[in-house]
């Protein structure tokens, strides 16, 4: 029999080389070499197995690096594991949270909210709502809110609007004060790019901005009816307080000394934004960006 491998070679590394041999020499009879080793056939079979097996785990823990650090650790095991099952790989949940365990994946882990209840002026509209967030096409059902910002930027506040239909970002400004200069920035941007509104229900909470008489006739003006949750009821505007979360998460908690400016900050959150529309996926609209469902929707339904 002509040498293989060196006798204190790895048992691993001896199947292997049996393996290429035999398959190279057909002259070779896999049963009768492994007899001259020593080597039991289940033992073979079970290591040329473990072998394919760890170079799969290899592919699989380096694309799951990979797209954990693509989304800057903004993606937990959920979003992962959905990742890699569009990327062709079959992997289930408990496999993904162990690995993640086991290579130290950890995605960025709530705090305080804005409040914007500060006058009693203006009129409160009905909340039309009621929590029923689910919306069959774009631009049916908007939402709004204004966050808040510290750091060493002073204070920022981030005004946008979501469609409920697919989570989607409309328009958006960031500004250093909370004032309704702001809300008709944010208004201008999403009328602009949406110009038939007639019928979309708007809802926010019963902020000052969205009681003011101005904000509540530039809705009427395009068809829209405006919708409020009830004071004191972070339910019923869910959808965006869930936004927000979100965004401080991925974006903000635990890099605030990296915003030195307010410029920085408009940046980062700018960067996020555009992110969140085209490239985060979401398991309530079918492992897709928002841009993306959107664009599927329209294809489809024309």
């Amino acid at each position: 029999m002509v040498k293989i491998f060196d006798s204190n070679q790895p048992r691993q590394e001896k199947i292997k080389k049996i393996y290429n041999r035999v398959k190279a020499d057909k002259n070779l009879r896999l049963t009768q070499v492994l007899k001259e080793f020593s080597i039991p056939i289940s033992t073979f079979y079970y290591e040329l197995k473990k072998e394919d097996f760890d170079k799969k785990n290899e592919e699989i823990i380096s694309q799951m690096k990979l797209i954990f650090d693509e989304n800057k650790a903004r993606y937990g095991k959920r979003r992962i594991k959905a990742e890699l099952n569009n990327r062709g790989y079959k992997i289930g949940l408990k496999k993904v949270r162990r690995l993640m365990e086991k290579f130290n994946l950890k995605a960025i882990c709530p705090r305080r909210k804005y409040k914007s209840y500060k006058v009693t002026v203006g009129k409160i509209a009905d909340n039309i709502l009621n929590r029923n967030f689910v919306a069959t096409q774009p631009n049916q059902k908007w939402t709004t809110d204004v966050t808040e910002f510290s750091g060493s930027f002073g204070k920022a506040y981030l005004s946008p609007i979501l469609d409920m239909f697919n989570g989607e970002v409309i328009a958006w400004d960031l500004s250093t004060s909370a004032n309704i200069q702001q809300i008709w920035k944010m208004l201008q941007k999403a009328f602009f790019k949406h110009k038939n509104l007639e019928g979309l229900i708007f809802h926010s909470d019963q902020g000052w901005q969205y009681k003011h008489r101005q904000f509540s006739e530039k809705l009427k003006q395009k068809g829209i009816i405006q919708s409020m949750s009830r004071k004191g009821n972070c339910l019923d505007n869910s959808v965006i307080e869930s936004f927000f979360g979100t965004l401080k998460r991925e974006c903000f908690y635990g890099r605030e000394k990296e915003f030195l400016t307010f410029k920085q900050l408009h940046k980062a959150i700018a960067n996020y934004i555009y992110y969140y529309n085209h490239k985060r996926i979401k398991d309530k609209i079918k492992w897709m960006s928002p841009i993306k469902f959107r664009e599927t929707f329209i294809s489809n339904y024309n």
